[in-house]
C-alpha cells in the first residue's frame, strides 16, 4: 500500500512536471510573442552574423526573448544563421518567427538614375543593399571585368541602365555587378542591336550619345528630335558641338570643382579634352552622365528631319528651338543669350 502511494505521488509529480514542460513548450512555440504595433517589422541579418547579432535586433520586437532563445536553441537556429532581410508579422509566435528568419529571405526593390559616375552609383546602391560603396566601386571598376565584357573606364557607367530591380538585401558587390550585366544584355535585344547598326553605332556609342541627349533635354517628347540633330551631324561629319560635353570636360579641371556652369562661354570651348566636341569630331570617349531609358530609346528611334542646330527656348524653359541653317540658329541663340543676361546669369 505504501509503495502504491509513492508510485501515485511520483506519477502525479511527473504529470505536473510534464504539464509544466508542455505549457512552457506551448508558450515558447505557439503563443504570440511580438510587441510592435505595425503590421510587419523587418530585421536585416548581415553576412557572417552570429545569433547575438540577430538577438540584438529581436529584443525590442519580442515580448519574451528568453522563450525565443530556448526555442531557437532547440531548433538549432542559433548555429544556423542565414543572412538577408526578413519579415516578422504582428502576432507571430516564436516557431513562425524562427521559420521566417531561417528561410524566407525577402527581395527588395532597388532603383537608381541620374548618377554622374560609378562612384556616385556605388554610393547610391550601398544605401539599398548590404555591400558597401568601396566593395561596389571595386567590383564596378575591375579591369578583368571590363576586358571580358567589352567595357572600359569611360563606358562602364553605361552598363547600369536606370530602372528599378529586384535584389536580395545581402547581395554581394560582385553579384550586383553581374546581375546588372545580365540586365544590360537583356536590354540589348537583336532588334535594338539592329537599330544601332543601322545608325552606324555600337551599343556603347548609342548610350554615349544618349548621355548627351539626356543632358541637353530632360523632355522625353523632345529627345528624339535632339537625337536626330546629333545623328545628322555625325552623318555629314560635322562636329557635335554639344555644350554638355564642355561642361563635363570643365568639371574634370581643378578650377571648376564645386562650381556650376550655367552659361557656356568661349573660354570653355578652348578646354583641351577628348570630351570637347567643339574641338574633336565624332563622339567623346564615353558617357558624360547616366542617361534615362527615354534618351537611349530616343537615339535608337530618332526623329527624322533636316535640323542641324538647336538652342534653348527662352519662352518654353526646358525645350529648344530647332533650325536648319546657321543664320536661323544664331537668331535663336541670341534670343536665349539675351534671356540669360536679363536674368543676371553671366557664367
Amino acid at each position: 500500500m505504501y509503495i502504491k502511494k509513492i508510485l501515485w505521488a511520483v506519477a502525479l509529480i511527473g504529470l505536473v512536471i510534464f504539464g509544466f514542460i508542455a505549457y512552457y513548450v506551448y508558450g515558447a512555440m505557439f503563443e504570440p510573442n511580438t510587441k510592435f504595433e505595425n503590421e510587419k517589422a523587418y530585421i536585416f541579418v548581415p553576412t557572417n552574423a552570429n545569433y547575438n547579432d540577430v538577438r540584438e535586433q529581436l529584443v525590442p520586437l519580442l515580448e519574451d526573448i528568453d522563450k525565443f532563445d530556448a526555442l531557437a536553441s532547440q531548433k538549432k537556429y542559433t548555429t544556423n544563421i542565414k543572412a538577408g532581410r526578413f519579415a516578422i508579422s504582428k502576432g507571430m509566435n516564436n516557431n513562425d518567427i524562427i521559420n521566417s528568419i531561417r528561410s524566407k529571405n525577402l527581395p527588395i526593390k532597388i532603383a537608381f538614375n541620374n548618377q554622374n559616375n560609378l562612384a556616385d552609383l556605388a554610393g547610391r546602391i550601398s544605401t539599398q543593399i548590404e555591400a558597401d560603396s568601396v566593395s561596389l566601386l571595386n567590383a564596378m571598376t575591375d579591369e578583368s571585368f571590363f576586358n571580358g565584357n567589352g567595357f572600359s573606364k569611360t563606358t562602364a557607367l553605361g552598363m547600369y541602365l536606370p530602372n528599378s530591380y529586384e535584389f536580395f538585401w545581402n547581395t554581394s558587390a560582385e553579384d550586383f555587378r553581374d546581375k546588372m550585366l545580365k540586365e544590360y544584355n537583356r536590354f540589348w535585344t537583336n532588334a535594338r542591336k539592329e537599330k544601332a547598326k543601322n545608325l552606324n553605332l555600337t551599343p556603347n556609342e548609342v548610350i554615349t550619345l544618349a548621355s548627351i541627349v539626356h543632358e541637353e533635354s530632360k523632355q522625353a517628347d523632345e529627345q528624339p528630335r535632339v537625337a536626330g540633330v546629333y545623328l545628322n551631324r555625325l552623318r555629314i561629319g560635322m562636329a557635335l558641338q554639344a555644350d554638355p560635353t564642355l561642361k563635363f570636360a570643365a568639371y574634370q579641371l581643378p578650377k571648376y570643382k564645386n562650381t556650376v556652369i550655367r552659361r557656356v562661354l568661349n573660354i570653355h570651348k578652348e578646354i583641351d579634352s577628348p570630351y570637347n566636341t567643339y574641338k574633336n569630331s565624332g563622339l567623346p570617349p564615353g558617357l558624360i552622365a547616366m542617361p534615362d531609358l527615354s534618351a537611349i530609346n530616343a537615339v535608337l528611334n530618332p526623329e527624322k528631319h533636316n535640323y542641324l542646330y538647336f538652342a534653348a527656348d527662352a519662352k518654353r524653359i526646358g525645350y529648344h528651338k530647332f533650325a536648319k541653317t546657321l543664320a536661323q540658329h544664331n537668331n535663336n541663340a541670341r534670343e536665349y543669350q539675351w534671356y540669360l543676361s536679363s536674368q543676371g546669369i553671366k557664367k
